[in-house]
């Protein structure tokens, strides 16, 4: 019996912070964690046994398996996960990711595609294996909510009542089994698309590209000709083609539509592809190219070094230079005249800032690319040199008398 007087103590316990959490909270914990682990969180309490199953982000990789057999075959932890997902899930799904790309062979994805599209699938990214592409189903073509596309080892073949994805904002396809004109009707019903990804080896043709709100277009594959028709905004552009073409381009024509450039990769393959008839330099300037990479050039090849003094002399804005040389001949080869930095009397690199040169053995016409370069840019601040094999003092030595247009140039030859 409590003394007189006195009252009772009665201890409560605190609340239980998980389980009175706000959804909105819930949901933010949730999404950013891993797949298996928002699904772990439904033993915390009953509260939470089904939270996960709201998530509008889900992604199945590699983390999300057991065994090393799981990432190579089709086994029946994958097919359970589908399973649970579709018979789970609830609310929308906005963005789906799959990445399985060490499977033996691709699972039936058709009830997945179907399930996604009745989900209001906005970003989606299908990373497939190798071999046989998957033949995406019909229910993927009425995905028309998707803002964000990520393919890989997929055959593309709509059927003739699809008008394209309006509202797709970024295309990214990998190994995709596509015809040329079904591409160029793919981007071009596709007037909001802001970022194009292509790394296609098996197009062959010419295709053209018409997209009002592009702004970064990256290629990588095999093709005749890419001919741009109405990319106002395209401010980056690489290309890297794979294989020589015989198909010579013009181009002036090529970069006369790219107004608002600014970052421009390009390889030798398309050095060669515009050699032939190279003039002087484009009939026009591109004034807002800043950002200049060559990631090979044969110096050895009179075209492909004509080519790339054109560029040179047609963005008289640049601010950064990087040239990856391939191996030639080494000094067999004769100067060239084009090089010499008298050939640039009516050039001068005013805003140019930062230059590196990679893969370098010392050659004549090495020497004098970094010649003309530190002689006509009067603000660079830094020339990097790296060697392809060894550093070389007499190369060194050589540089260091180079004439300099800006006071603050720093040389730098360094093997990395």
């Amino acid at each position: 019996m409590a003394p007189k007087g006195k009252k009772h103590c009665v201890r409560t316990l605190p609340p239980d912070v998980l389980n009175n959490l706000p959804e909105n909270v819930v949901d933010e914990i949730l999404i950013r964690l891993p797949l298996r682990d928002a699904v772990r969180t439904s033993i915390l309490s009953k509260k939470w046994r089904y939270n996960w199953c709201r998530l509008p982000q889900l992604t199945l990789d590699q983390a999300l398996w057991k065994t090393k057999k799981d990432l190579t075959y089709i086994t029946s932890n994958f097919t359970k996960i589908i399973y649970h997902i579709m018979t789970l899930h609830v609310g929308p799904i906005t963005k789906f990711t799959l990445c399985i790309p060490n499977l033996e062979g691709c699972p039936n994805l058709d009830n997945l595609m179907y399930f996604l599209s009745r989900n209001v699938i906005k970003h989606l990214v299908l990373r497939l294996p190798r071999g046989n592409p998957y033949k995406l189903p019909s229910s993927f073509f009425v995905c028309l909510q998707l803002r964000h596309l990520t393919l890989k080892n997929c055959l593309i073949l709509p059927p003739p009542t699809f008008k394209g994805f309006d509202r797709l904002t970024s295309l990214k396809l990998y190994n995709v089994s596509i015809s040329s004109k079904l591409l160029e009707s793919f981007i071009s019903h596709s007037p909001l698309l802001e970022q194009l990804v292509l790394q296609i080896s098996g197009l062959s043709d010419i295709i053209e590209i018409n997209a009002p709100m592009l702004r970064s277009f990256d290629f990588t594959g095999n093709i005749r000709c890419i001919c741009f028709k109405s990319i106002p905004l395209l401010a980056k552009l690489l290309l890297t083609q794979e294989n020589y073409v015989e198909e010579k381009c013009n181009i002036a024509k090529f970069f006369e539509p790219l107004i608002a450039l600014e970052h421009l990769h390009l390889n030798d393959t398309f050095f060669f592809a515009g050699a032939g008839e190279v003039p002087t330099r484009l009939p026009f300037n591109l004034n807002f190219v800043k950002h200049l990479c060559i990631s090979s050039i044969c110096l050895f090849v009179l075209e492909e070094v004509s080519c790339a003094l054109c560029l040179l002399r047609s963005f008289p804005c640049l601010q950064y230079v990087e040239i990856k040389v391939e191996a030639g001949d080494g000094n067999d080869i004769p100067a060239l005249e084009c090089l010499e930095v008298e050939q640039f009397s009516d050039v001068s690199f005013n805003h140019l800032r930062e230059v590196k040169l990679i893969r370098t053995n010392g050659t004549i016409r090495e020497m004098q690319l970094m010649k003309l370069l530190l002689a006509k840019s009067p603000v660079l601040v830094r020339m990097l040199i790296q060697p392809c094999l060894v550093e070389d003092s007499a190369i060194l030595a050589e540089l260091t008398n180079f004439q300099r247009a800006s006071p603050k140039a720093q040389v730098v030859y360094k093997h990395q």
